[in-house]
């Protein structure tokens, strides 16, 4: 132990260390305790798991349970409107994320065909033109831009809109409800609200799919016949939001973050070669993705502390993945470090299906992105850039960019 550290209460969240880093009490945490006992705004005494040994094996450890039924999950922060939780949450159908095996596997497998490697790299080509023709569209305007809007948030769309089958022109309502139903602090009733109009109008989708088959994925799926609605609207709802949240912000974040190490951008731009490694190494240094939970079904040991039965734990991504005992300077940017092994797409049962996706979405964004737009720099002082520090999923909610020329 190098230290001893304050029982947080509550999780820490402010980003004091610069946009890109776990907030500070988070790091000294890690380096002390990585551990470590979190008291809950509720009152309860549960976990927060910080080192990436320590993160890996819980992920990996099904004892550590998804599920939200089987006891009471509390947050560790506040929620405006929210009751205090007196009993579980009820399951919600298809929602594979929050369930263990066996449920989660038959889902699950379902789902492995759609998002086979092979069948990933066939549609490599159609997301390069997909990102092509934004960058287009970008190309016409009038510099300063944002670039969420106008370049990481419909990319990222268009490829799950089309996977899924959903009509693109329907995705101003499934993106107001998405960063509604994101928002941390967001009342609990327009929370529930966001959700059930995500859920309704996808319950129809999905109606009309299993009537009518397209070619896409909720089609397939549509097609098994043991899947229920309520699992097939439960099912889109997870890829939907998954689908473009994550990688939207990760392509605004990741820009951000190149611009502000313009000796990165400068080497990646001179050598495109180096971007599945600095894809690779973005996705680390960002962690998006940053808070999960998870639930204690027994006492179980982990990284030298007992973790109690009907614990609520909280694992920090960001965390693990900035830990020196994994990688050597972990809060520098190189997109020269082999960062496979980092822990973005999680672990485990639930690593996340849709990463060969996300991959190869994120080297088509960027590589068009730095060719087509070789003087691309922000508009306005890094500092004014507005945070997402009120999502579940971190980011930027705008990216002004400027410009001098574009290249074809």
């Amino acid at each position: 132990m190098s230290e001893t550290v304050a029982i947080p209460h509550g999780l820490p969240m402010e980003r004091d260390a610069g946009p890109f880093d776990p907030p500070s009490q988070i790091t000294r945490l890690r380096e002390a305790r990585p551990v470590s006992p979190l008291v809950f705004p509720d009152g309860h005494e549960g976990w927060l798991v910080t080192g990436y040994e320590a993160v890996r094996q819980l992920l990996a450890d099904t004892r550590f349970s998804s599920r939200q039924d089987l006891g009471i999950l509390h947050l560790p922060y506040e929620t405006p409107g929210m009751p205090a939780a007196t009993e579980p949450s009820p399951q919600v159908p298809g929602l594979f994320v929050a369930m263990d095996p066996p449920d989660h596997t038959r889902l699950r497998r379902k789902l492995t065909g759609a998002f086979t490697v092979r069948r990933m790299k066939q549609l490599e080509e159609h997301i390069v033109e997909i990102a092509e023709r934004q960058l287009d569209e970008m190309a016409r305007l009038t510099p300063p831009v944002d670039l969420v809007k106008e370049f990481a948030l419909p990319v990222p769309s268009l490829v799950i809109c089309e996977l899924l089958g959903v009509p693109y022109e329907d995705r101003e309502n499934f993106q107001v409800n998405s960063a509604k139903f994101l928002v941390k602090d967001q009342q609990l009733d327009e929370k529930m609200a966001a959700y059930g109009a995500m859920t309704t109008y996808l319950a129809e989708l999905v109606t009309r799919k299993r009537a009518e088959p397209g070619d896409d994925i909720l089609s397939d799926l549509a097609r098994h016949d043991d899947l229920t609605i309520e699992e097939l609207t439960g099912i889109a709802f997870l890829l939907l939001l998954a689908g473009h949240e994550t990688t939207a912000n990760m392509l605004a974040l990741g820009t951000f973050a190149l611009l502000e190490h313009p000796e990165q951008l400068a080497e990646l731009r001179a050598a495109p070669d180096l971007l599945p490694d600095a894809v690779e190494e973005l996705m680390r240094y960002l962690s998006v993705a940053d808070i999960f939970y998870r639930y204690a079904t027994e006492d179980i040991e982990l990284g030298g502390e007992t973790i109690g039965k009907g614990s609520t734990v909280v694992v920090s991504l960001l965390a693990a993945n900035h830990d020196p005992q994994r990688f050597d300077h972990p809060g520098t940017l190189d997109i020269h470090r082999r960062a496979r092994g980092h822990l973005s797409f999680g672990h485990g049962i639930h690593q996340c299906l849709g990463q060969q996706l996300a991959r190869i979405e994120m080297r088509a964004g960027f590589d068009g992105l730095l060719r087509r737009f070789p003087t691309l720099q922000l508009a306005i002082p890094a500092g004014e850039v507005k945070l997402r520090t009120d999502m579940n999923i971190y980011g930027v909610h705008e990216l002004p960019v400027t410009w001098t020329e574009t290249a074809r």
